[in-house]
């Protein structure tokens, strides 16, 4: 058995969830301006995370599941998730962002699990808190090493694709590191890096 897994935004989906999000409350610069910092690495992803989810305050969950139930998919997502199933990998995504779009992508790309976080609501209505499997800059590393002693998968048949900071954690479990139209901080990392915006290139390197 082997594994791939991918980062959510900006690798799977075209585009940051939590921007979108924003969007609709007419927040979508000033939030998008700390996602960017963030996947610089210029900010501990934890505090950006909550500063973040703490303006979506008051946003309706049906809106919530509306947005994420629309998001723009990659180019190549769906063949290259299916040619990797197809060459034996177990395909699974690791997200900063939020449930709500990850599971529904599972659906529609039929990649095997999802790991991300859960906004908070009440009411109908989020909080503005946040919790959940991708927490922090070491989350998606930690995860990982999990998933591969569970699986019984060594690192050199293990492939991670991402394209911000929070995805250097995993880098270092991978044998394959890739990174997808990806922050400089990142590049620096990886042993394989993709300019061109279709997930179908990631299948040239394996």
């Amino acid at each position: 058995m082997k594994l791939c897994v991918f980062d959510f935004d900006s690798t799977l989906m075209d585009g940051e969830t939590i921007d979108f999000l924003a969007e609709a409350l007419g927040l979508k610069e000033k939030v998008a301006a700390i996602t960017e910092m963030a996947m610089r690495g210029e900010l501990d992803f934890f505090e950006s995370l909550t500063t973040r989810v703490k303006l979506l305050e008051g946003l309706e969950v049906k809106k919530v599941k509306k947005i994420c139930q629309n998001l723009p998919f990659m180019n190549g997502a769906k063949e290259s998730i299916k040619e990797l199933k197809k060459r034996g990998y177990k395909v699974v995504v690791f997200s900063g962002g939020f449930r709500d779009a990850t599971s529904y992508a599972r659906e529609v790309l039929g990649f095997d699990a999802d790991f991300s976080n859960i906004l908070h609501s009440k009411n109908g209505r989020l909080t503005g808190l946040v919790g959940g499997d991708m927490m922090f800059d070491f989350s998606k590393g930690d995860m990982l090493q999990r998933l591969q002693n569970l699986l019984g998968i060594e690192k050199k048949d293990t492939i991670a694709v991402g394209d911000g900071a929070n995805d250097r954690s995993m880098f270092k479990y991978a044998d394959k590191k890739i990174a997808f139209c990806a922050k400089d901080i990142l590049k620096k990392e990886a042993n394989i890096i993709i300019e061109k915006k279709d997930l179908k290139e990631v299948l040239n390197y394996i």
